[in-house]
């Protein structure tokens, strides 16, 4: 279940994170550049790899850890770029804290997921 929610999440994100660049592209402005690269690397590129793992190893997945993992993996990949997007637009005294929040939730997560994967890539004798 965790594998098919990271993965189903992560394609989502991608198509939010093209249809935006191509939005912002056609307009020639680049001022959520930053913010759509944030979108689409931790939205989809972190987020279908942590799904292919835990496909990968299944063991991993049924654990609290991991579905803490990709809690805070989905809610970072999200908050990040949204509070990245709002202080590139100019809102930085109120979104900054958003934007630092979705940072540290996206290295909880990444921090996580490398527990996960350490505990479980010693049970397996690859």
């Amino acid at each position: 279940m965790v594998s098919r929610n990271l993965l189903r999440i992560s394609v989502l994100l991608a198509i939010i994170g093209i249809a935006l660049q191509i939005g912002t592209g056609t307009q020639s402005d680049s001022v959520l550049a930053p913010a759509l690269a944030h979108l689409n690397l931790y939205g989809f590129v972190a987020l279908f790899l942590a799904g292919l793992y835990y496909r990968l190893v299944p063991q991993a997945a049924l654990t609290r850890l991991a579905k803490l993992q990709a809690w805070l993996a989905v809610l970072g990949a999200i908050v990040f770029p949204i509070g990245t997007a709002a202080v590139a637009i100019g809102y930085a005294d109120r979104f900054q804290p958003v934007a630092t929040a979705g940072a540290f939730l996206v290295l909880a997560g990444m921090f996580l997921l490398a527990i996960v994967v350490f505990r479980h890539s010693r049970a397996r004798a690859d």
